[in-house]
């Protein structure tokens, strides 16, 4: 069977020199070319035909490897990518396995784990690691909850009154009670009042509560809509 043919994309040369030679030692397996940036990756796969990329997340500048990953696969659909790199954060976990890699290795991992992911990669398994699936996991857990957030707030605004829908407008443009009252033309604990009726139905004991929780499910927006803005 021809073997696995392979590009080793790290900007540190001793990394790079590892990695290969672990590669090279098995009989399955074919380094193909070397880089150390994401433009040596688009320039290696003109001159040659590879099945999978192993390739640093960041090399000649932050984030090059999920840059590049965009590029190949939208050139080269059936590479597979494994990232190497030293990043758990959220944020570039998600950001990697968004691009449509197959896995993401840590560059401390043992060998073995590094050869099986090549293997399994290949063979079209997408690896979810211990590691990271409890990011993952907690990153669903959080869509669901906005998710549901998001519907009971566009039931609640849908229910309010035009004169809560402007209210709660004005409050997400952070005007105190005083100044709601003097643009409304009454009383401040007429404002008070309405403010206390609106927090009811959000369940919440402060303004900046419900404003924050509008601006973070990006709604806030939909109020002047609901009250028939442009």
């Amino acid at each position: 069977m021809r073997p696995i043919r392979i590009i080793v994309a790290e900007d540190l040369d001793v990394l790079r020199n590892h990695f290969c030679q672990l590669i090279g030692r098995e009989e399955d397996m074919n380094v193909v070319g070397q880089a150390a940036s994401g433009k040596q990756v688009l320039q290696l796969l003109k001159e040659h035909e590879a099945d999978i990329i192993v390739m640093d997340i960041e090399m000649d500048m932050k984030h090059d490897g999920i840059i590049t990953a965009q590029k190949v696969l939208l050139s080269y659909p059936h590479l597979k990518i494994i990232f190497l790199t030293v990043h758990e954060d959220d944020e570039t976990v998600f950001n990697a396995f968004e691009t449509g890699a197959v896995d993401y290795v840590l560059k401390t991992s043992p060998p073995e784990e590094i050869i099986r992911s090549i293997r399994s990669s290949y063979d079209g398994i997408v690896q979810i690691r211990p590691e990271f699936s409890y990011k993952i996991k907690n990153e669903f857990s959080r869509i669901r909850r906005n998710e549901e957030s998001l519907l009971k707030a566009t039931i609640i605004l849908s229910q309010m009154t035009p004169t809560e829908l402007e209210i709660m407008e004005l409050l997400l443009k952070d005007m105190k009670v005083a100044e709601i009252a003097r643009f409304r033309q009454v009383e401040q604990s007429t404002i008070k009042s309405q403010i206390n009726l609106i927090l009811k139905k959000f369940n919440k004991k402060r303004s900046k509560e419900v404003t924050q929780m509008l601006r973070d499910l990006n709604i806030h927006q939909l109020i002047h809509k609901v009250r028939g803005g442009d």
